[in-house]
């Protein structure tokens, strides 16, 4: 690389970097400030909420790199502009696409990160992030499906339960139906199960079995029954935020389990799931737009620059969230609704681009 490539990409991570070093000890002291007296009242650990907030930094961070970039690359190359170093690199004969490639190089090294981050790193902190906030902060809060629980647990068979209550692993009223093809072989039915972890088996009270057979149907009565049933109690309703939680490994065969269970919340997964891409591309789409808006010396001076990047920026973020919410809660497509902000700003980009080669 030339002298020139290592300036501007010295500039872009650094930048970059000092950025996320200013703003994230911000957003852990509006945090805390925020939750301080929950944190007291609930007597928690010191080292707990140490490592809260170490999750929290990762979370933080994993969720908002995009605008720290964007805000970032606009600060240096606005400076570069009114320093009239920019009007020097391209009056030596350095083309517009030329003066971009250190930028894109900058913008491929922090996707790559983000990659990580998001794939591995993020998610092991949104786990103690979530867990902490349920456990401490919002205590009392619903964070799994308790009520009229419905789910395909296998290609044959269907359960229901209309009461679920996750911490003492019971389901009142539940049902299991078998099936071969589109006609039921058996039907298990119980006013109360308790899953019993010792012994890894199901305790079933007031049970009813109707075997439906061509000739009638075989009714069988139990007060108790102990059996083996082929699911894990704690897979039936995880909690809201569990795909968060999971590696990329771990989440591709969750959603596929989910798929295959009739989730009404796979929507949501998969939207967690393509953000984990499109988030570190936006890094490209981000960094272009930023140099064509900062590169161009304004009479305003860095402030306009400046301005009209945080506006751009936010207006992206709340394109992400609108359109990732829609999806979960409809059935709009998940992956043109986490694409479609990449898309429209993707278009944006190459029409400032252009202009400002101009």
């Amino acid at each position: 690389m030339k002298i020139f490539d290592w300036y501007i990409l010295k500039r872009y991570l650094g930048t970059f970097f000092l950025m996320l070093v200013l703003f994230i000890p911000i957003g852990i002291t509006v945090n805390l400030a925020e939750k301080i007296g929950k944190i007291l009242d609930n007597e928690v650990p010191f080292m707990e909420v140490a490592l809260y907030y170490w999750d929290f930094t990762i979370y933080f961070a994993n969720l908002l790199f995009p605008l720290f970039l964007f805000l970032s690359v606009i600060w240096f190359t606005s400076k570069l502009a009114n320093n009239t170093e920019i009007v020097a690199f391209l009056s030596s004969g350095v083309s517009y696409w030329r003066f971009l490639r250190p930028y894109l190089i900058g913008a491929t090294i922090v996707c790559l990160g983000a990659l990580v981050l998001s794939m591995y790193m993020a998610p092991k902190a949104s786990k103690g992030f979530n867990e902490f906030k349920y456990e401490y902060l919002k205590k009392g809060t619903e964070v799994q499906e308790t009520i009229d629980v419905y789910r395909q647990i296998n290609d044959s068979e269907y359960i229901y339960a209309s009461n679920f209550q996750p911490k003492t692993k019971v389901a009142r009223n539940f049902t299991l139906e078998h099936f071969e093809g589109n006609k039921m072989i058996f039907k298990l039915s119980a006013s109360r199960l308790q899953y019993n972890e010792e012994d890894s088996i199901y305790n079933l009270s007031n049970v009813d079995k109707r075997i439906i057979g061509e000739n009638g149907d075989e009714i069988f009565h139990y007060r108790q029954l102990d059996t083996v049933l082929p699911f894990e109690f704690d897979a039936l309703t995880p909690v809201n935020y569990i795909a968060e939680t999971l590696n990329y490994n771990e989440l591709n065969t969750f959603i596929e389990q989910e798929r295959r269970r009739g989730s009404a919340n796979l929507n949501r997964y998969l939207v967690v799931a393509y953000k984990r891409w499109s988030l570190p591309v936006s890094a490209f789409i981000l960094t272009i737009i930023a140099v064509a808006v900062s590169s161009v010396k304004r009479r305003g001076g860095m402030g306009v620059s400046l301005a009209l990047g945080i506006s751009l920026a936010f207006v992206f973020i709340f394109f992400d969230k609108v359109f990732g919410t829609i999806a979960e809660q409809s059935t709009f497509s998940p992956l043109l609704a986490v694409w479609l902000p990449n898309i429209t700003f993707g278009i944006l980009a190459v029409y400032l681009l252009f202009n400002a080669k101009r």
